[in-house]
């Protein structure tokens, strides 16, 4: 297995080479040169820790399975996700379909991106001692990436995390979640400005050569393909879970900002996994829904991206997105490379209409903040469970799918990271767990900075120097 560059212009490399670096040398994101086969039926009645050990030998051959074994096994731990099953799934009898839920948050910080990146913080932490080198992971976070992803780095050797979010656009617990981490090696930076603007800033940074070797810059978003082959696992584990007894078809709903997530159940099916429909949900900010729907992809302006109570999803510029149009053009990284070129040049492209995207079965919907109160409300009334706003956003998409079979909502967050919604919407607070029990007043630290990459850079700069 040997990783490629969506833009045609990187040396084929192994997995261990592309894990620290992130964005690929020619601007695109690395894939592997094809998908493996999966027999997915052959895992049924296996564990998380087995699943991931088979699915993740597969994208990881340079790594000795012993190594790999153990870090999977120090990574998805009970004591950790509360639980064996790792990513439980329940059923969720709601609006006469037969919904279920796959319980991806329940890591450290609450939220599905302790699946991939308390996974990425051991690959990190293994990889540098190999090799001597050190890591300074340049990131971008709409809330719950930055959290997660230092939440897995605080305190390992050998690597520092950058954390840019948008100053102010993040809810208050997610903030908190960040900025109270005083490790030495975490340093966040609040941006004035959108999602966007912070993941450009990352963009461009990393996509100066020169200042990202100097200082070994690596990311830890979703452009980093570690987070994408650890979330393909659980929707092999879900599928196998929701089959045991049943035969009929089995879709998937994702809540999707920067398509990450949804990209893991994409590279599943093309692996194998029998998955009827992707269903793609996002908020106000429908870029994807549109694409999906007419087959333009039009990027909207920072001061169109709406600030919204699924903030998560507060993103117009889906970075993960070029993956799934490297596949749309048969692989094609010429074409996919024009097709970027526009989007930078033109704010966007125009496939003229959908007839590409039908063999790839993915429908979508969007959904406002009227629906995401509407639907936690319901779902509370007819369940007694309480979702966050970004599951929400999945509910009502997938109800009004018209999708047929069972359907497997994938979980976003626990409801306490957003309680202000929850509360509007039931009157009462959700449930917080103990740990973070008075989070918002603990002692905070971050750096706020113009939405400019020289300012950042001089940072980066200065704390590796001095520290943070």
């Amino acid at each position: 297995m040997k990783y490629l560059s969506t833009r045609g212009h990187m040396a084929p490399a192994t997995f261990s080479e592309i894990l620290l670096e992130g964005l690929a040398p020619d601007g695109g994101l690395c894939v592997p040169e094809s998908y493996p086969s999966l027999d997915v039926e052959a895992l049924r009645g296996r564990s998380y820790v087995d699943v991931a050990f088979v699915v993740m030998s597969l994208f990881a051959p340079d790594l000795k399975p012993a190594v790999l074994r153990a870090i999977i096994e120090r990574t998805y731990m009970a004591e950790v996700f509360g639980s064996e099953a790792i990513v439980p799934v329940s059923a969720l009898p709601y609006a006469g379909h037969d919904l279920h839920l796959a319980h991806a948050s329940n890591g450290p910080t609450l939220a599905f991106k302790d699946i991939a990146m308390q996974l990425l913080g051991h690959l990190f932490e293994h990889v540098l001692t190999e090799t001597g080198r050190e890591l300074n992971i340049l990131g971008a976070t709409s809330g719950d990436t930055g959290s997660a992803a230092e939440a897995a780095m605080a305190g390992k050797h050998n690597m520092r995390v950058f954390m840019l979010s948008p100053l102010g656009k993040t809810s208050s617990f997610q903030a908190a979640q960040m900025f109270s981490i005083l490790d030495a090696n975490i340093c966040n930076i609040a941006i004035r400005g959108v999602f966007d603007d912070c993941q450009d800033l990352v963009k461009v940074i990393a996509g100066d050569l020169e200042f990202k070797r100097r200082y070994h810059l690596g990311a830890v978003n979703s452009m980093n393909w570690g987070r994408i082959m650890a979330q393909i696992v659980y929707y092999v584990t879900s599928w196998l879970h929701v089959t045991e007894e049943y035969d009929g078809p089995v879709s998937f709903a994702v809540p999707s900002g920067n398509f990450g997530n949804i990209l893991a159940g994409h590279v599943a099916r093309q692996m194998g996994v029998p998955i009827d429909k992707l269903i793609l949900a996002t908020n106000e900010n429908d870029v994807l829904d549109e694409f999906f729907t007419t087959g333009v992809y039009r990027v909207r302006a920072a001061a169109n991206v709406h600030a919204t109570s699924s903030p998560s999803m507060d993103i117009s510029k889906a970075s993960n997105f070029e993956r799934f149009i490297y596949d749309l053009t048969g692989r094609d990284a010429e074409r996919t490379r024009t097709l970027f070129a526009q989007v930078e040049r033109e704010g966007g492209f125009d496939l003229d209409g959908t007839d590409a995207l039908a063999p790839y079965r993915i429908v979508s919907g969007r959904s406002t903040h009227a629906d995401r109160i509407a639907t936690i409300r319901a779902v509370h009334e007819a369940t007694g469970q309480i979702i966050d706003p970004h599951t929400a956003d999945g509910v009502k998409v997938a109800v009004e799918s018209g999708v047929k079979g069972r359907i497997v909502c994938i979980e976003t967050a626990r409801p306490a990271k957003f309680a202000a919604t929850i509360v509007e919407a039931l009157g009462t607070s959700p449930d917080r767990p103990s740990a973070f029990a008075g989070l918002e007043g603990l002692p905070q630290r971050f750096e706020v900075l113009d939405n400019d990459a020289a300012a950042v850079r001089a940072l980066v700069e200065r704390v590796i120097h001095a520290g943070c």
